[in-house]
């Protein structure tokens, strides 16, 4: 056999194998091509037409299809929702679908894909992961194909619009927007961002259950709490005027202080006391999420955006001469908002003495910057009486525990109650007294219970200065101060778990 032959040899073995293939993606029997169909309800030929296409997050598959759903409803409109068979549909746009059925028939009419969405903490809503609708309002024909976005196989979510008018299909596209702004399922909700695990960029929502908390169970000194009131609620609840005089409504509050003096406690407290507001949580790694955060709040306004332990990013740029990207990014951000935005930055941080200046001092990104320090001695007395609760305990057995408190955080007073309780369960007593209170302030105070301090925010004689410090390893109290995702805000959020993949 000479090089001829071989060679017309292995032109016949691949053309016997790409028919092979042409016969395994073919359509079966009675099978109608998606060209065909379409061609048949526009009355043109669909390959010859131009494809509008809208991405858009994949998180936001549930506010579009209620959107979508909106407008069929409409009076008037009639519409067919049609699937799309063959392999590989997801990694064709629809013009290579259309054509590639026309020309082969390998993608056909068939059923369509549906996915389950969170929508909140408690609710879920089944929505098209990928699916054609026909849509005839009465004046003008268009098909839309709906994709839900496949993360695991590179699949973007996306509104893909063919019709046989390019002016048509803008203004149905403009009014699919308008319906998005006034009915996103995200508006008025709590809830985070986290990393995409296929793609850059964020990937699912999670939601949380907003907090309730009581004004008297947040201790601060004297007039702090009013003035963050002021900065945060008060703008919120003279937005109105505010507008009319011409003021800007865009704020930036600072919270700063050692770990577990009550920040995060103060920001729970604000996010309960404005349920209209929709609140973005930005701790960790979610920080990189700011801008898909800001965008958010543009849309979802007013709206409340949470950057727990800032310092993170937004370190002071002197000690990076080339700069933090990160930081830049927030910045621009707080910047590009509207003066007349009703969006708030609540900001947290362990070393204010990081923070980048022009992230602290430029009005319309940081108004208000506010010690939230280690409690005084009324300050401990109150914190004792609210986590104390049950604790039988005498007047000056108090004024013992406030004593023996001094230079602790907030934390630490929790801890040392729920001890005391361990501590009294384990010796069998029916009640616990003060001598199990000071038992567990000695044994947190004790040398071998110096990590424990540590992490509590508490410090001892023989550790460093913070400002010697080079990195805060966090607060172990739930409500307190912590930026871990299984942890702080998230340890309130029932089901806090569910969250959108986009599979």
């Amino acid at each position: 056999m000479d090089h001829t032959d071989v060679s017309r040899f292995a032109a016949t073995f691949q053309a016997f194998l790409d028919q092979v293939v042409e016969a395994a993606r073919s359509a079966p029997d009675g099978a109608v091509p998606v060209a065909e169909r379409i061609h048949t309800f526009l009355g043109q030929d669909p390959v010859t037409l131009p494809v509008i296409t809208e991405p858009f997050p994949t998180f936001q598959l549930a506010t579009v299809q209620v959107a979508l759903d909106r407008l069929l409803q409409r009076p008037g409109v009639q519409h067919e929702l049609l699937g799309i068979a063959g392999d590989g549909r997801e990694h064709e746009s629809l013009t290579e679908i259309l054509e590639t059925s026309r020309r082969h028939g390998r993608f056909w009419i068939g059923s369509v894909d549906y996915t389950s969405v969170p929508v909140a903490i408690d609710d879920d809503m089944t929505c098209v992961r990928f699916g054609l609708y026909l849509i005839d309002d009465g004046t003008r024909r268009l098909t839309v194909l709906l994709r839900g976005g496949d993360p695991l196989h590179g699949s973007p979510a996306m509104l893909e619009i063919l019709t046989g008018s390019m002016p048509d299909a803008k203004a149905w596209l403009a009014e699919l927007r308008a319906e998005r702004a006034t009915s996103d399922v995200l508006r008025g909700q709590v809830l985070s961002f986290e990393p995409s695990e296929f793609e850059p960029g964020a990937g699912p929502v999670r939601f949380h259950r907003r907090p309730q908390l009581d004004r008297d169970d947040v201790v601060l000194p004297e007039g702090v709490l009013e003035r963050v009131e002021r900065q945060v609620i008060g703008i919120a609840r003279h937005r109105d005027r505010l507008r009319r005089e011409g003021r800007h409504l865009k704020r930036g509050v600072l919270l700063y202080g050692p770990p577990g003096t009550g920040k995060t406690h103060t920001v729970r407290y604000l996010t309960g006391v404005l349920p209209d507001f929709t609140v973005v949580l930005l701790a960790g790694p979610a920080i990189r999420f700011v801008s898909e955060a800001c965008a958010l709040a543009r849309n979802l306004q007013p709206a409340l955006i949470v950057l727990e332990d800032c310092d993170l990013v937004a370190e002071d740029r002197s000690f990076t001469p080339e700069g933090n990207p990160l930081l830049f990014t927030v910045l621009d951000e707080m910047e590009g908002l509207a003066d007349d935005a009703d969006v708030c930055f609540l900001l947290t941080t362990n070393r204010a003495d990081l923070i980048d200046t022009a992230l602290a001092q430029r009005p319309g990104r940081v108004d208000l910057a506010v010690e939230v320090p280690l409690p005084d001695p009324p300050g401990r007395r109150r914190l004792f009486e609210i986590y104390g609760r049950g604790i039988s305990v005498q007047p000056a057995e108090v004024d013992t525990v406030v004593e023996r408190t001094e230079g602790v955080p907030a934390s630490f007073i929790k801890e040392m109650t729920r001890r005391a309780t361990l501590l009294a369960a384990e010796r069998d007593a029916d009640d616990t007294t003060a001598a199990d209170v000071l038992a567990a302030i000695d044994e947190l105070t004790a040398a071998q219970e110096a990590l424990t301090r540590r992490l509590l925010g508490s410090g001892d004689d023989h550790e460093p200065d913070i400002d010697e410090i080079d990195d805060d390893p966090g607060d172990i109290d739930d409500e307190f101060e912590t930026p871990a995702t299984d942890r702080g805000w998230f340890a309130y959020a029932p089901r806090s778990g569910q969250r959108y993949r986009g599979r």
